[in-house]
């Protein structure tokens, strides 16, 4: 599987072939239980692939910008959280795409996140949540657009959940950055 770049992440693509999908499995993403039959198909194994390699990037780009020495104390901190906020989400992943029977996608190096981050033009705090909010955003609408594409509907609730607290990192370092609230509605599609 090819996994999407940052300006593709919308694009999804969808398998056939059938696979059950443990209780376990959707306990792990979501803490809800499910019937051990719920199906799904090699394409929401391909979904969550993607969504893990999204939980990848974000854990690298928060490294990268805690090493920076660019960031306040306590802005900092708040990127901290974040990350372990991802890194729940992919530990998350990995366990569901492999109690599914697929294998979770690898993370790149730091030098090729680094490169596709375009991390050389980062100067200071405002250029490291800049790009923080925007790969939040990027999320955000990556997860809220594969919940129609799930055909196991408790993976399309587990997406909503991914979708809400990337949504609420963004809204943070939205009101961090002094961003005036948008005025319009649906402010993440």
């Amino acid at each position: 599987m090819t996994i999407q770049t940052l300006s593709s992440r919308r694009t999804f693509m969808r398998g056939t072939g059938h696979a059950m999908l443990s209780a376990a499995a959707v306990s792990v993403l979501g803490g809800m239980a499910t019937s051990a039959s719920a199906a799904v198909t090699s394409g929401d194994v391909d979904i969550l692939n993607i969504a893990l390699a999204l939980e990848h990037e974000a854990i690298d780009a928060y490294q990268i910008g805690a090493e920076s020495g660019l960031l306040q104390q306590a802005v900092l901190g708040v990127a901290v959280t974040f990350q372990s906020h991802h890194k729940a989400h992919r530990d998350a992943l990995i366990g569901a795409v492999q109690q599914m029977g697929g294998a979770a996608v690898a993370a790149k190096s730091r030098a090729e996140y680094a490169a596709a981050l375009n991390v050389a033009a980062i100067t200071g705090q405002a250029d490291i949540l800049r790009l923080a909010q925007r790969l939040e955003r990027g999320a955000a609408n990556a997860y809220l657009s594969v919940i129609p594409s799930f055909d196991n509907r408790d993976l399309a609730q587990v997406a909503g959940k991914l979708a809400s607290d990337e949504t609420a990192h963004w809204a943070l370092l939205s009101s961090v950055l002094g961003d005036a609230l948008p005025a319009t509605p649906f402010v993440v599609s």
